[in-house]
């Protein structure tokens, strides 16, 4: 027997990941805004400062969270917008597929980049 709110179970857990990283986009945006807009003399930072504050362990954690949360809020709600078209159920699949993918590149992306930077 099949699941009747296993639909909606999915959309609801979509949702619940969208406020969750919402949440945390809320607490990791101030964190970056206090570090890199406070208490960098002047407000801004040049390359080598960037490189150096990149450097710092805690920091990379929390740039790269940031990250990955600003992608997958972003992503979530690109594909919510585009399931309010009413596509089919194979096409609202393959959507979640190729948002996915894009996703993991964004954030693929965004690593290598930061490596790049860094090292």
């Amino acid at each position: 027997m099949e699941n009747p709110f296993a639909e909606e179970s999915k959309a609801t857990s979509a949702w619940l990941w969208q406020v969750f990283t919402g949440v945390g986009l809320v607490i990791l945006l101030g964190l970056h805004f206090i570090a890199n807009h406070f208490i960098a003399k002047g407000g801004l930072r040049d390359f080598a400062d960037v490189v150096a504050y990149l450097r710092n362990p805690i920091v990379l954690v929390l740039e790269l969270l940031f990250l990955v949360f600003v992608t997958t809020h972003a992503l979530l709600g690109v594909r919510a917008i585009l399931l309010d078209f009413g596509f089919s159920e194979s096409t609202e699949k393959r959507l979640s597929r190729v948002l996915a993918v894009v996703g993991v590149l964004t954030v693929s992306y965004g690593l290598w980049l930061t490596w790049v930077i860094i090292r």
